[in-house]
């Protein structure tokens, strides 16, 4: 059965589009199937896979608005083993259009059942924001993955992330855990990039992803192109540390797993 991963943060700028796109990559290149849902209207994650988000008609808002069936808006093969719910910016209409649609909160996850058994791995990237649209990808999901900068603010609203997680879980999806913060945008030539993480670790009681995403010109530059890291630059420090972050998430899967949960 697939796993439901929402990647969310309501701070923007915080690497969340980036790992969206660079772990899919890598937990396909690791031979898994995986589908990436684009529930950002922005459309970075689409535009960052090489889809061009200004001239497609089927997306996840359509979809949402059950003018076409999930498979109808499923891009497939974009890379091997990876397939992509696109976005675009119709998807910012949303909120308005399901204005007093019954358990709309569940939308997502009830589009979701007919093709979960086909994937290994479902990665949704959220929008920057704590709206409708993040209430549904949480609801959707098995487990969140949150991203966070190594930068002074770094738990500034992070708080009020958790406390969205923890109401999520406790009315509308029981089963969510946190799957763990991942630090970005990390700068070894700073001692505020070790302070930050230092401070994280002791003061969330979370689990914390071993692997630290650097701050890598080829990262930045990857999504112009089209392209995740590790098909841009294999060799780069951005695509080496995807890659261990893949081997992360594979490994608590595993471990769910062998829990029954």
């Amino acid at each position: 059965m697939g796993r439901i991963i929402a990647i969310a943060n309501q701070k923007g700028g915080v690497g969340k589009t980036t790992t969206a796109i660079n772990l899919s990559a890598c937990l396909a290149e690791a031979e898994k199937r995986v589908l990436v849902i684009d529930m950002d209207p922005q459309g970075n994650t689409t535009s960052g896979l090489g889809v061009d988000k200004n001239r497609l008609e089927r997306t996840i808002y359509e979809m949402m608005l059950g003018e076409f069936e999930i498979k109808e808006c499923i891009i497939p093969d974009l890379f091997d083993n990876l397939d992509l719910v696109p976005a675009n910016v119709n998807l910012s209409g949303a909120e308005i259009e399901l204005i007093g649609i019954d358990k709309k909160e569940y939308i997502l996850k009830e589009l979701l059942l007919p093709i979960k058994e086909e994937y290994e791995f479902i990665i949704i990237d959220c929008p920057p924001s704590l709206s409708m649209l993040t209430v549904d990808a949480l609801t959707a999901a098995d487990s969140v993955l949150v991203p966070i900068q190594c930068e002074f603010y770094a738990l500034e609203g992070l708080s009020q992330l958790i406390h969205t997680i923890n109401l999520v879980k406790k009315r509308l999806n029981k089963g969510l855990d946190i799957e763990g913060v991942v630090f970005t945008m990390y700068d070894a030539r700073t001692n505020l990039s070790l302070q930050v993480v230092e401070n994280v670790k002791s003061n969330l009681k979370q689990n914390v992803y071993k692997t630290i995403i650097p701050r890598n010109v080829r990262l930045a530059e990857a999504p112009s192109h089209g392209l995740p890291i590790n098909f841009y630059d294999t060799r780069s420090a951005g695509a080496e540390s995807y890659r261990l972050l893949a081997e992360e998430v594979i490994a608590y899967k595993t471990d769910i797993h062998k829990r029954g949960r």
